[in-house]
């Protein structure tokens, strides 16, 4: 693929700022469209445009994209399936409905390519494992149906105006950028691994365990984790795979971590104890949850550089001890 122009909403975010720098280190011109209310200004590369607006300023969005682009990468969106089975229809407007006039607006604009950053909590409590791409979709929050809806707006694009896409569904992405220059800086933080990192060098108090008597092998609920920079080469890849047409492609490494594996792997990793207490369930929690990514690998060649939970944690310990204030200074 020739080095092309490209829009990513929330490239100032966690995920992706990694998608920005995959771009960026291959060539592309990138220009990024976020409201920094969950991002950070500083996430994004030197050299890379940012636009500070939101999905929701109609006009702003029409300005934006009466650039010329070869493709949008869509990453803008509220991602916490606790939080949105309490605002639910928060999620289902600011992810679903903006998502789609985003959609609508690429196609009015002949936006050729669209990539979607989608979830794997589509499907709910599946039954078979890893989850393949043609897993029944019955998602069990508000966050997992909101992507559900942008997936089938997604198809309807196709279909009708011929815009093609790319549907990504992964959850858990983790770990940071292996030469520093970017990792996870959220406020509060939510995501389980750095959680154990700050429990395991004392910045925080005990590490809150939601549940340990689901149905797993050690009771606590097991999930697909993804190095942050994996799933981003997966994004290029996919970029790749719309010159032949639309592709859904599940994301995961192919295997399940628990709970205490992952504080097993920060104690290893970081030579240090992981404090921590048993707590009740959080709902809209399926016991386990783990994404094939057969379709991916046979299709595009991706593997990932971090297969291993110990090499995910390491990079993720190492952005912590070196930005111990993230992006900021706090």
């Amino acid at each position: 693929m020739q080095h092309r122009r490209f829009l990513v909403t929330g490239g100032a975010g966690y995920v992706g700022s990694h998608a920005v720098l995959a771009l960026c280190d291959r060539g592309d011109d990138v220009t990024v469209l976020d409201d920094l209310s969950l991002g950070h200004a500083d996430a994004v590369p030197d050299g890379v445009r940012l636009i500070q607006g939101s999905l929701a300023d109609a006009a702003l969005v029409e300005r934006v994209l009466a650039e010329p682009y070869d493709g949008v990468l869509h990453f803008a969106s509220l991602s916490l399936v606790g939080e949105s089975m309490q605002q639910p229809l928060r999620y289902l407007i600011e992810n679903a409905g903006l998502g789609m006039r985003l959609i609508d607006a690429c196609v009015r604009h002949g936006i050729p390519r669209f990539v979607l950053s989608s979830t794997a909590a589509l499907f709910g409590e599946a039954g078979s494992e890893p989850i393949p791409e043609d897993a029944t979709v019955v998602p069990g929050s508000p966050y997992g149906e909101s992507k559900a809806m942008l997936e089938r707006a997604l198809f309807w694009a196709d279909h009708i105006h011929a815009m093609r896409f790319a549907c990504l569904r992964y959850f858990n992405a983790a770990g940071a950028d292996p030469e520093g220059r970017a990792g996870e800086d959220h406020n509060p933080e939510t995501h389980l691994i750095p959680l154990v990192i700050d429990a395991a060098l004392g910045r925080r108090p005990e590490l809150t365990v939601n549940g340990d008597d689901y149905d797993t092998p050690d009771g606590t609920c097991i999930r697909d984790y993804v190095h942050v920079s994996d799933l981003a080469s997966a994004h290029l890849l996919a970029l790749e795979q719309l010159d032949h047409g639309s592709v859904t492609y599940n994301l995961g490494n192919g295997s399940g971590h628990s709970v205490r594996d992952v504080i097993a792997s920060v104690e290893r990793v970081s030579g240090r104890k992981v404090p921590h207490r048993i707590a009740e369930r959080r709902p809209g929690d399926p016991p386990r949850l783990v994404a094939s990514s057969d379709k991916l690998r046979q299709e595009t060649g991706w593997s990932p550089r971090f297969a291993a939970l110990d090499d995910i944690v390491a990079t993720a310990l190492a952005w912590r001890e070196a930005r111990p204030y993230g992006f900021g200074n706090r």
